[in-house]
């Protein structure tokens, strides 16, 4: 069984979601692979651990970093799953990108070298936005690709960590994201 609740932020709704002791899931409202995660069996209750993360949200979306860590349960391949923990080592307010990410996985794992585009795929399912912080990849040419709850809403995340999106190129219409 899992639990659900909503949370209101300035960037639209987010559903977080919760084994009763992490949590499982956060999801903007309508993102790309909303709730893939979730089992079928959910209910909407009101969990410490979502008071816990909404106090997390609050502090973040008020432009700060949270100086605490809320515990994770993700469900993923192993390759997503080690993704997923280099993720959660960007520093707040810096940007990586997916080949450094994909260095990074070669070097665990003693290979030569990893997928960038494998690497996007596994971020691009990450399960916990925000907190699992996807939003601060980037392409290798400074360009914001690949965020699950669209382009606006990763500019809108960066600028709010206080990161110069000028830097970046932004998708042109008709590219697709």
């Amino acid at each position: 069984m899992e639990y659900t609740t909503l949370y209101k932020s300035p960037l639209g709704n987010i559903t977080l979601a919760s084994d009763g002791v992490a949590i499982t899931g956060l999801w903007f409202e309508n993102q790309k692979y909303f709730a893939r995660t979730l089992s079928k069996e959910t209910s909407q209750k009101n969990l410490s651990i979502f008071n816990d993360a909404k106090k997390w949200l609050d502090i973040y979306f008020v432009g700060e970093q949270p100086d605490f860590d809320l515990p994770l349960a993700t469900k993923g391949t192993q390759f997503q799953e080690d993704v997923w923990k280099v993720l959660l080592d960007i520093p707040y307010g810096t940007t990586c990108t997916y080949g450094d990410i994909a260095k990074k996985i070669a070097q665990r794992h003693n290979k030569k070298t990893m997928s960038a585009q494998a690497v996007g795929g596994a971020v691009g399912h990450n399960p916990i936005s925000i907190i699992i912080p996807c939003h601060r990849v980037v392409g290798a040419n400074k360009s914001l690709t690949g965020y699950a709850g669209g382009i606006h809403l990763k500019v809108s995340l960066l600028e709010l960590e206080k990161i110069n999106i000028n830097q970046y190129k932004l998708p042109t219409k008709g590219t697709a994201l």
